[in-house]
């Protein structure tokens, strides 16, 4: 976990963290992060499967923007009869 320190915050501003903080029943630092990620993390919040994701990535490919590479000859398996 990251921790911060802020500096020069108002006196009113933290007196007013500590109020919100005690009407919530948590201390000023549980307030702070619940600030926090309730500002910061709705970006972050939108739950997607994997499919989705898949999905969305390669929703603009056409079939005929993949290159098709050239076949090639396979190789010749090894013989294991031979000393």
């Amino acid at each position: 976990m990251a921790s911060i320190t802020v500096r020069n915050l108002d006196e009113s501003v933290k007196n007013s963290l500590r109020v919100r903080a005690a009407r919530h029943g948590w201390s000023m630092e549980q307030e702070i992060r619940q600030i926090l990620q309730q500002t910061v993390a709705p970006e972050q919040t939108e739950q997607i499967s994997f499919a989705e994701r898949v999905n969305r990535r390669f929703a603009n490919l056409t079939v005929e923007s993949l290159p098709i590479p050239p076949r090639q000859i396979t190789r010749t398996p090894p013989e294991f009869d031979q000393p």
